[in-house]
């Protein structure tokens, strides 16, 4: 099952402006009727073909872009304040930029902008920098004559963002370098240090224990077929990840994935945290709630969350709410459910919203060190145990040797 083709389009607003991003669909008709219930009209649509599907413009930038993107953002922020035209403060801004592939991309959101487009279709049309949250944030700004306010709850909502991505790779770095260097002291006792015994072992006249038999088919079957054993966990590696390719394969690992004790309860945290603070930063800005969360809803890495709140935005926009949707979904926690009660019945989500988001936070983080005061004792008592088992075969053989050998 292929992924579904991807169209760029430009399409005219209720108030006369024209708009253009990117989105996929199954074909070009269910391109337009997507278009059009979003209360816009077609004006271009066209399909994305070859490299251009995956890349689109400002591509090859490196991964560190989204840092200079942050950077900008939050200098764009003061200048603006401060009173600076935007064209001046984005060129000030864009000139403080070191990486010559992002300077150039933001050159040319600069010159959108000097030439009469507004910032948010700038951003709009540079997704390689930009995503599409961050354009209706800018958007709503330049539609209530508070950019310079836009753009700095923008730069808090990506930095509180960036500051969740890293407590999760921080946390996570020391469970994984532990794990890879347990299986290679292991991998290391059975490929070097049990062949120095194996010849000895084998011309004893003693009947080798069980244990001792089992390591030294081990060494010889690492050392046999290691290669192709190598080869073959790169193969199911690259197959899955094909597999997961695919939208139905992905949601059924992601709900899985759901369903897993510790872990489970902690992506479902750290996705809601980072849909509230998106959402909440998103409505505080002025964009509507049934484009905030649809907006929201494309920085959910979990593709079954996202999938359950894409199904409720549609009904929001249709008039519906928004809490109890979501508790019949059973996707987010049962706090975040009563924040949003809460927002809904008090007319205040964007603040219930934004608070959600702190509290998770924080849960986020004591459950990430009690993961890893859970994995660190866990992982080393395997190390030991496995090294120690080793040990005591070969030793126990040797053992048996001495023994055979005094009684003769």
């Amino acid at each position: 099952m292929s992924a579904a083709p991807a169209f760029r389009y430009r399409a005219l607003r209720g108030d006369g402006r024209i708009i253009a991003g990117q989105l996929d669909a199954a074909s070009e008709s269910d391109a337009l009727a997507q278009i059009r219930r979003s209360g816009n009209t077609p004006v271009e649509l066209r399909l994305i073909t070859g490299a251009a599907a995956t890349a689109p413009p400002g591509e090859g930038i490196s991964r560190r872009n989204s840092a200079i993107s942050r950077a900008v953002i939050a200098e764009l922020a003061v200048l603006l304040k401060a009173g600076l035209p935007l064209d001046r403060a984005l060129a000030l801004a864009v000139g403080n930029i070191d990486d010559p592939a992002t300077a150039e991309a933001m050159g040319m959101l600069l010159s959108a902008v000097r030439e009469g487009a507004p910032i948010s279709r700038a951003m709009l049309d540079n997704p390689a920098l930009f995503s599409p949250g961050e354009a209706a944030m800018a958007e709503a700004g330049e539609a209530n004559g508070k950019l310079g306010e836009a753009m700095e709850r923008l730069s808090k909502m990506l930095e509180q963002a960036a500051e969740l991505r890293r407590l999760v790779i921080t946390s996570m770095i020391y469970p994984i370098a532990l794990s890879v260097i347990s299986v290679g002291v292991i991998l290391m006792m059975l490929l070097f240090v049990v062949p120095q015994f194996e010849r000895l072992l084998d011309n004893s006249q003693a009947e080798l224990p069980f244990a001792s038999m089992a390591v030294i088919a081990a060494s010889q079957f690492l050392r046999a077929y290691g290669l192709w054993l190598l080869a073959g966990l790169v193969v199911i590696g690259l197959a899955l990840r094909n597999v997961l390719a695919r939208p139905s394969s992905r949601i059924r690992f992601d709900q899985t994935m759901l369903r897993l004790p510790l872990v489970g309860d902690l992506v479902r945290r750290i996705e809601t945290a980072r849909f509230s603070h998106t959402l909440g930063a998103l409505l505080e800005g002025g964009v509507p709630l049934p484009n905030a969360l649809a907006l929201a809803q494309r920085t959910v890495g979990n593709t079954a969350i996202a999938a359950a709140i894409a199904t409720i935005a549609e009904g929001v926009r249709e008039g519906g709410g928004l809490s109890a949707p979501l508790a019949a979904t059973g996707m987010l926690p049962h706090l975040a459910i009563g924040f949003i009660r809460t927002g809904e019945e008090t007319s205040q989500l964007a603040l219930m919203l934004s608070r959600l988001a702190v509290v998770l936070d924080r849960d986020v983080r004591t459950r990430l060190e009690r993961l890893v005061a859970i994995l660190t004792p866990t992982i080393t008592i395997v190390l030991g145990t496995a090294v120690a088992v080793i040990i005591a075969a070969v030793m126990s053989a040797i053992l048996g040797f001495n023994e055979l050998a005094v009684s003769q």
